[in-house]
């Protein structure tokens, strides 16, 4: 493994007389959006249809407004998790990188969906991070009406000040409802997104080999 010259990290733990950082309480993530009222939502969603022309007297659309109402509340509501870290016994100090995490979410301009993956990748310092804790992150912030380039920055800033790394970088390519479906009706365009933060933007081997790995840089 190549050497990246790295700094320490700017804090280091108390550590025990074998050279061990003690273990820190998993830190407990919820995010609810305001308290939601479904059968208000639901009679919003009838009014929305029926104000556009649309009939919910028949047998098939008459259950679609309670539909849209639960559909809209269950994307909007992102599940609690613990965010689990580890002390980094080894110093290992090469790229952790998780790729091609799903990303779901809704534009904040049209609440139409965009999907698409994310890259998530961090320069380790004291600590590491439960892997699986990497997507956790990704729907936390992704679980709201959004706009793309704010969900990257989001997800790259949060980790940056929970686990302090020595970098953080975050690339999302999706593809938006709101552009293929309507207006343009650019099909099959793709939106790429990223933040890079630490050693991961300062330091130039360090940000290739993240963009090479995630594909960004091709």
């Amino acid at each position: 493994m190549t050497e990246h010259g790295h700094r320490p990290a700017t804090r280091t733990d108390p550590y025990d007389k074998n050279g061990t950082a003690p273990a820190r309480p998993a830190l407990r993530v919820v995010h609810q959006p305001d308290d939601i009222d479904l059968t208000a939502a639901e009679a919003a969603a009838g009014q929305f249809l029926n104000a556009l022309g649309i009939s919910t007297a028949s047998e098939s659309l008459h259950g679609t407004p309670g539909r849209m109402a639960r559909a809209y509340a269950e994307l909007f509501s992102p599940r609690p998790f613990d965010l689990t870290t580890f002390p980094n016994d080894e110093g290992y100090d090469e790229l952790v990188l998780a790729r091609r995490i799903p990303v779901r979410s809704v534009c904040e301009h049209h609440l139409l969906p965009f999907v698409g993956t994310a890259h998530v990748g961090y320069l380790p310092g004291a600590r590491i991070l439960g892997l699986s804790k990497l997507a956790r992150v990704v729907e936390h912030f992704a679980c709201r009406p959004q706009v793309q380039e704010r969900l990257t920055k989001q997800v790259a800033d949060w980790l940056q000040t929970q686990l302090e790394p020595k970098g953080v970088g975050v690339v999302i390519e999706a593809e938006h409802s709101c552009m293929t479906l309507r207006g343009v009706q650019a099909t099959g365009s793709s939106t790429m997104t990223s933040t890079l933060l630490g050693l991961l933007r300062s330091d130039a081997r360090s940000r290739s080999e993240f963009l090479a790995l995630t594909g960004a840089a091709s």
